[in-house]
């Protein structure tokens, strides 16, 4: 029993320290020295330099002055990442379709002008993980002259400024055109720093 019991321990003592110490912290070794933005959350900061965010996470913005994403879908806490996941509300559930009436009717209420303009799939419903911090190139243009007027700019300057923040699909046609709505609030109040 001892022939056989002791190899077993040692053998499990050694695979345990190597994949539970020595590989994981290989890994954050090589993540910190060639991705260390990444690997430490895509963090955007401010002016000021103070953390403000990461481009992986969406923000609730309710300030007319600035462009909204998407809805959350966590419930607890809009955009908590500990709650990722969808709403898992289907086509046909009443709650998707009274959710989605009332978000069309607060945007609606917020720009009066934009009345006659449908608003984009992408302003009254939440992405897949419920987190997504981008909107369609479509859905920032629609905001346009909500955002013009509450901050007295021209349209034009608001429209360089999307066209400016605009991902355009990789390789020219793998994923859609998106706008990541923090990097554009920010580069309204003046540039993110790296």
């Amino acid at each position: 029993m001892n022939n056989i019991l002791r190899p077993a321990l040692v053998l499990f003592v050694l695979l345990s320290a190597i994949t539970g110490i020595v590989y994981p912290l290989a890994v954050t070794g090589v993540a910190q020295s060639a991705f260390a933005e990444k690997a430490n959350g895509s963090l955007l900061r401010n002016t000021e330099g103070q953390a403000v965010g990461s481009v992986l996470i969406g923000q609730a913005f309710a300030d007319p002055k600035n462009f909204w994403g998407r809805p959350s879908a966590t419930a607890d806490k809009p955009y908590n990442g500990l709650a990722s996941g969808g709403s898992n509300l289907g086509p046909l559930n009443p709650a998707l379709r009274d959710a989605v009436a009332q978000r069309v009717a607060a945007l609606r209420e917020a720009d009066p002008a934009s009345r006659e303009v449908p608003v984009p799939i992408d302003l009254v419903t939440a992405s897949g993980s419920g987190l997504d911090p981008h909107i369609s190139p479509e859905a920032a243009r629609y905001q346009l002259p909500r955002v013009a007027k509450a901050r007295g700019l021209q349209p034009q300057v608001l429209e360089a400024l999307i066209d400016q923040h605009t991902d355009w699909p990789w390789l020219g046609f793998l994923g859609e055109p998106r706008v990541n709505v923090l990097e554009l609030n920010l580069a309204l109040n003046g540039p993110p720093m790296p």
